[in-house]
């Protein structure tokens, strides 16, 4: 995404800007390591360039700016459930609008923070109160940290994903690894399957690997690079890919874009609501994900 054309609407430092894109709020990073864009609709990462790299981050050229649609691509926030296990499917995180906490900035990089509250919106969806941040790190590699607090009187339980889509030169040519070999395929009706070590796609994909590795890699020949996730705070990793008939059925992604995309994502699993992680009153969680190049 070409963040730099964009009108600014804010400035805050020589690093960060407020700009528009079709009435939808980005927080701008131009640093010397990186450039990044992060929208407060949605709490959502849009971009990541690693300064003299290619954007790390896929978003659709066909997602839909109006402040109340989630965006199809970036690292959309899961939460407080992923999937479709309440609805709206993956939570009201994703089109609720953040606030700019704070950012900071050195010479290593530009840390953004964004807040998201209970509110009578979020009650009527979902009745439990609490506090989340984003703490978004732009630098050589991007960190993204969800942490999530319970500041109501009673446990609850939650979900949660981030949910990131990676940019890739073509997908038939990539081959990825360190996922694990054990996953519940969505496209069997949560069957518990085994599979290899090494992952090269010729279908659609959407699996949630139980037992990923410290890293998954994703090699791809055609942008000669491989991509690294890094995950912490999850209990699975989601692999997904809509091929063909699948981006064909979405208004919000270009029929190829499927060719140029994989998501790998730090999930916090369950199958059903009450089936999540239960945190305490004044109790805290941080769902991580770290995305770089080699």
């Amino acid at each position: 995404m070409d963040l730099q054309s964009l009108p600014t609407l804010t400035y805050l430092s020589d690093n960060v800007t407020i700009v528009e894109k079709e009435g939808v709020k980005i927080v701008r990073v131009i640093h010397d390591k990186a450039t990044a864009g992060i929208t407060l609709h949605g709490g959502h990462v849009i971009s990541f360039t690693p300064k003299g790299q290619d954007e790390l981050i896929w978003m659709s050229d066909t997602a839909i700016f109006d402040g109340k649609t989630a965006l199809r691509g970036g690292i959309p926030v899961c939460w407080p459930w992923f999937g479709r296990i309440a609805a709206p499917a993956h939570g009201f995180a994703r089109t609720s609008e953040w606030a700019l906490i704070e950012h900071r900035e050195n010479d290593q990089g530009v840390i953004i923070v964004l807040g998201l509250n209970h509110s009578p919106q979020t009650l009527a969806i979902w009745p439990f109160q609490f506090q989340t941040r984003l703490y978004v790190e732009i630098g050589d590699k991007l960190k993204v940290t969800l942490e999530t607090t319970n500041t109501d009187e009673k446990a609850w339980t939650f979900s949660a994903a981030l949910h990131s889509y990676l940019k890739v030169g073509n997908i038939t040519q990539t081959t990825t690894t360190g996922m694990g070999v054990e996953y519940i395929d969505s496209l069997q009706d949560a069957k518990m399957c085994q599979g290899g070590s090494t992952l090269i796609l010729t279908d659609t994909i959407d699996r949630v690997y139980t037992a990923p590795e410290a890293q998954i890699q994703v090699q791809d020949p055609v942008l000669n690079r491989t991509l690294v996730v890094e995950n912490s705070g999850h209990n699975s990793a989601v692999l997904w890919n809509p091929w063909a008939q699948g981006a064909q059925s979405m208004a919000d992604m270009p029929d190829d874009g499927y060719q140029t995309m994989l998501c790998v994502e730090s999930t916090l699993h369950a199958p059903c609501l009450s089936a999540g992680k239960t945190l305490q009153p004044g109790g805290s969680h941080q769902l991580v994900t770290t995305v770089f190049s080699n």
